[in-house]
């Protein structure tokens, strides 16, 4: 419920931009604006090197006088800078050539129906276990061939966030989604050659994810 609120939230600063661009003479606009939050661990020789935690938002618009277009973004989504914003996006058209090119698709190409994708997956991971399968996924790799003679760490992403999307032909949706993923570099040496390579492992559901184990070993066999 509360992400549903959310995005309603969104789409009315969206619809906001879009009714400003028309009130300053705009023939058409379109403009998303998204929200994301998410953690961020690095680990690299068993010690921890970055712990992030970050939380982003922005909203661009590309605003259409005739076949000149303009397009300004912001991450204030305060009143006074979206006037600011669409104004700034404004100026631009005003002064650009025309393109022939420029403009919104037909209406009628316009997606009316949105199934569900499937693409939110919450990961509940603190910092701390974010950490010790970072830890797990390098240490796999390390230990997996006497060979192995450096590392460039293990990573533990995970992100959601939310996107919302509209134009002056009436399309104005959003979309909630997640992205999880684990990492690992190392290298390897052999007299005096030595060679870099990695394994990732990415996917919206982190139930998904490959092990942190097999992660770091198909790194150290690369």
């Amino acid at each position: 419920m509360q992400n549903q609120q959310q995005i309603t939230q969104l789409k009315n600063t969206v619809q906001t931009l879009l009714d400003e661009a028309v009130k300053q003479g705009a023939s058409a606009a379109e403009a998303g604006l998204s929200q994301e939050n998410g953690l961020s661990v690095s680990v690299r020789l068993g010690e921890v090197e970055t712990i992030e935690h970050h939380c982003d938002q922005g909203l661009g618009i590309t605003v259409y006088f005739g076949q000149r277009k303009g397009s300004a973004s912001t991450t204030d989504l305060s009143p006074e800078s979206i006037k600011e914003t669409v104004s700034a996006a404004c100026s631009i058209a005003r002064y650009t050539s025309e393109d022939e090119y420029a403009g919104l698709p037909e209406k009628e190409l316009l997606q009316t129906e949105f199934p569900d994708l499937d693409l939110y997956h919450p990961w509940p991971i603190r910092a701390d276990q974010a950490i010790a399968l970072a830890l797990e996924c390098e240490d796999a790799a390390r230990t997996y061939h006497a060979e192995i003679s450096n590392s460039e760490g293990a990573t533990v992403n995970t992100h959601q966030g939310i996107r919302v999307m509209g134009n002056t032909l009436g399309f104005l949706q959003g979309y909630r989604s997640t992205r999880h993923s684990l990492s690992c570099s190392v290298l390897a040496q052999r007299g005096d050659s030595m060679q870099r390579d990695y394994w990732y492992t990415v996917a919206r559901n982190a139930r998904q994810l490959e092990p942190a184990v097999e992660v770091g070993k198909k790194a150290a066999e690369r």
